[in-house]
Parts: C-alpha cells; sequence; structure tokens
C-alpha cells in the first residue's frame, strides 16, 4: 500500500501495546482557542502501527502521519525518544 508523506508529527508517551504491532499513544499540546485567543490544553490518544513491534507502555515516541490511497488517517512510530524506566 502506498502512502504519501504528510509531515504532521507529534509527540506522546505510549499509553497500551494490547493489539500485535499497534500501540495507543497520549499526545499533549497547547491550541489556541479560536474564539478567546487564549491557550488551551489539548489532550488526544492516537493509535499507532509499530513496525518492529518494541515500544513498550511508558515510552517516549515520535508518531508520523500518513495517509494510504484510501485517504484514511493513520499513525506510525517513526523513533522512540525515551525507554521506560
Amino acid at each position: 500500500m502506498e502512502t504519501r508523506n504528510l509531515r504532521k508529527e507529534r509527540i506522546g508517551v505510549v499509553f497500551s501495546n494490547r493489539m500485535e504491532k499497534t500501540v495507543t499513544v497520549t499526545v499533549k499540546w497547547k491550541e489556541k482557542h479560536p474564539i478567546y485567543g487564549k491557550f488551551v490544553n489539548k489532550t488526544k490518544k492516537f493509535h499507532a502501527h509499530d513496525d518492529k513491534n518494541d515500544c513498550n507502555i511508558g515510552d517516549t515516541v515520535r508518531i508520523m502521519e500518513t495517509r494510504p490511497l484510501s485517504k484514511t488517517k493513520r499513525w506510525r512510530v517513526v523513533e522512540i525518544i525515551e525507554r521506560a524506566k
């Protein structure tokens, strides 16, 4: 399946790795509110594909959005930044 890189990256912590080669990553970021103009904290969980299947719960990882030809958003683990203690 051919994918194209959309260059949308997020950094988060692995929350769950129950499914084989798929991890759930919790990401936190700040976003400007469209009406009030103040920055608010946002939290979202992403399901990311882990090719090597070596992510553990608590690892800090970088994930990147890719979009297959079917135009469905998918995320994949690009690298593990910090290992769980």
